[in-house]
């Protein structure tokens, strides 16, 4: 341990001291410092722009020098595009970013996001303590609860999810959260209590949001767990009816009323389909009935008890920005803009499109 001066302390004690006499901004440029050598940065591919990446998060880039806010843009950027089918190139892309501007927020918090992906836990909940706390937004609480999860500490998620009041979050991080707390009771086999969890508000079968097929297919997987299978039968198809739904109307910010269809209305349309087609094959042999459109996959509940490797939070593999003190901005930071917006996925990089969009989170261990 180190003096704020540089001279090492003497003892424990002077440690303990020294710690709670730093600033702020010095225990944050002691989180930045870096334990490895190199990293080398992906290659970026000349179409991608810092302009790719939301208005929130470009607002926050402000903050660094021009040519660095590009490159820590364009890395953010690229990270957004390749997440789905590469979360370890994301994952590069976002310590390149990191290195560059490790006190921005919406770095900070694509860096939890890529870890949890790869399914590095330790470093995603640091990274999402981290983001907290220059933030002050409680977004991405259902990802700290989740990787809570993934450490394999499911007692601690859910001290962490009644930590804050629920009417002070958003509807859909209220669900995100609902959805990790359920699957923290899973795995300490409160299969009961897991059900209560998912029994809030937005679990409305008649009406669909962008976190609602999501929702119901995690209720859908816990009654199954219950042995209630044919109740659980009906919340996955409305689960699908949910994200066809929102699907066709192309704007996740509608809302959707969902009519469900009676068995004997059902089996009528079956009919006529049958008649039509009967009648299309008299008039002409070639011509073939549509089986109609099927209906998207089901969002995962992500509800199962993690198994990838834990790692430690405090290990030496810390690969945030060793450059933090050459390659941030000479612009001294004071504040960094909070994102006033309904959802974490605004300022993250799991949307790197100019508009904004309520998006539950989508815990998943």
């Amino acid at each position: 341990m180190w003096t704020r001066d540089g001279a090492p302390a003497r003892n424990d004690r002077d440690a303990r001291v020294v710690e709670e006499e730093m600033t702020e901004e010095q225990r944050m440029q002691r989180e930045l410092r870096s334990v490895r050598p190199r990293h080398d940065d992906p290659e970026l591919p000349d179409d991608i722009s810092a302009n790719d990446l939301d208005r929130i998060a470009r607002n926050e880039l402000k903050t660094l020098t021009k040519e660095n806010a590009e490159t820590v843009g364009r890395h953010l950027a690229m990270a957004a595009r390749v997440i789905d089918e590469n979360p370890q190139l994301a994952h590069q892309h976002v310590m390149s970013a990191a290195r560059r501007a490790g006190r921005i927020g919406v770095v900070r918090e694509s860096l939890a996001i890529t870890a949890y992906a790869t399914g590095d836990f330790a470093l995603a909940l640091r990274e999402l303590r981290t983001y907290r706390r220059i933030s002050g937004s409680n977004d991405q609480l259902p990802l700290m609860v989740d990787s809570e999860r993934g450490v394999g500490r499911p007692d601690r998620a859910l001290e962490l999810g009644r930590s804050v009041d629920r009417s002070t979050l958003s509807p859909s991080v209220q669900v995100g959260l609902a959805i990790a707390m359920s699957g923290a009771r899973l795995d300490l086999g409160e299969t009961d209590a897991a059900l209560v969890e998912l029994e809030i508000p937005q679990l409305n079968p008649n009406t669909a949001f962008s976190y609602s097929p999501e929702l119901f297919a995690a209720y859908a997987e816990v009654l199954s767990e219950l042995g209630r299978e044919d109740e659980a039968d009906e919340w996955l198809q409305r689960a699908s009816r949910a994200d066809a739904a929102i699907g066709a109307s192309g704007d996740d910010d509608e809302t959707v009323e969902i009519e469900e269809m009676e068995e004997d209305d059902a089996a009528a349309l079956a009919a006529e389909a049958a008649d039509a087609g009967d009648e299309d094959d008299e008039d002409d042999e070639d011509d073939t009935v549509a089986a109609g459109e099927a209906a998207r996959a089901v969002a995962e509940a992500g509800l199962n008890a993690v198994d990838a490797p834990i790692t430690d939070a405090d290990a030496d593999d810390d690969i945030v920005n060793e450059a933090a003190d050459t390659a941030e901005t000479d612009v001294e930071i004071d504040n960094v803009n909070e994102a006033d917006t309904d959802a974490a996925a605004s300022v993250s990089i799991a949307d790197a499109n100019d508009e904004t969009e309520p998006n539950a989170a989508s815990p998943k261990a």
